[in-house]
């Protein structure tokens, strides 16, 4: 003798949650896409801020090679200096490569002598020290001191994770919203029911979690989904740029890894969690307001 199969009280299917699965995955593809750019990019960023702590350019117009050369012995030895060299001709056109072509300037042109400076980062105002010290030897010159540049790139990497963070904070609330709102109509579409559990002696509890775990299964199909169009657009981004090779050497070395990988599975567990919780929530007020 077989066992008939049992009935769910509420239907398996419903054509009305379609567009909340793809409103739900779409937020979620948004919101890890906007992580893991957040990630690589403020990985990226730090790294190269990293790198150029201690690094300083000197520029020194109307002297030649020779003259060049004895600055540098001025230069290197500045207390703090671990290291200075003369930029070649070659180095020099590679350097205006990008905006003048690979022919670089006319000879005819005169271009200043550079000098590539490494310095100990934990000594401080080395860029005044070394522009003190040349002036005191008769070489004019122009100091440029890289973590200038680092400290503007910060700031702006500050602003820009904050801005990721509220991105998210809002993705995640409209998820919620949109959740809510579907369990309510959801709720009235089946509040006949709603009334028969009631009068079977069925508290608001056990309606309740049949609302969770049809909403639980729903945010997690949902968050996988656009957990995986996220990695698609992040792999389609990270294999553009590495294509385009040099050119591309204004771009953050975008990569994916281990805690990349971490976001993209988490992010349906929480889309999971947020849906289960907004439905509990929305179905509990909406029975009470019934009573």
């Amino acid at each position: 003798m077989s066992m008939a199969k049992e009935t769910p009280l509420l239907p398996v299917e419903d054509v009305r949650e379609a567009a909340l699965f793809f409103v739900v995955g779409a937020l979620c593809f948004l919101a890890a896409l906007a992580t893991l750019s957040a990630k690589s990019t403020y990985g990226a960023a730090k790294s190269w801020t990293a790198e150029v702590q201690g690094e300083l350019t000197v520029s020194l117009p109307d002297v030649d090679r020779r003259g060049a050369d004895e600055a540098r012995k001025v230069i290197a030895e500045t207390e703090g200096v671990r290291e200075a060299r003369v930029l070649t001709k070659a180095e020099i056109d590679a350097l205006l490569e990008p905006n003048f072509g690979s022919r670089g300037l006319p000879d005819s042109l005169p271009l200043p002598q550079l000098v590539a400076v490494k310095a100990d980062p934990a000594v401080a105002d080395m860029g005044p020290t070394i522009a003190r010290r040349l002036t005191e030897a008769g070489f004019a010159n122009a100091v440029d001191e890289h973590a200038d540049w680092a400290g503007d790139v910060r700031r702006v990497l500050g602003v820009a994770r904050l801005t990721a963070l509220i991105a998210v904070a809002l993705l995640a609330s409209t998820a919620v919203a949109v959740i809510a709102f579907a369990t309510h109509a959801a709720l009235l579409a089946r509040r006949d029911i709603v009334d028969v559990l009631h009068l079977a002696g069925a508290r608001d509890r056990f309606i309740a979690g049949l609302f969770e775990r049809r909403f639980w299964v729903l945010g997690l199909r949902a968050g996988t989904v656009g957990a995986l169009l996220a990695l698609g657009a992040a792999a389609l981004m990270i294999f553009t740029v590495q294509a385009h090779g040099s050119r591309a050497g204004l771009l953050p070395e975008l990569s994916l890894d281990f805690l990349d990988l971490i976001i993209l599975v988490v992010t349906p567990v929480i889309a999971g969690f947020a849906s289960r919780f907004a439905a509990r929530i929305t179905v509990i007020r909406a029975l009470k307001g019934m009573m």
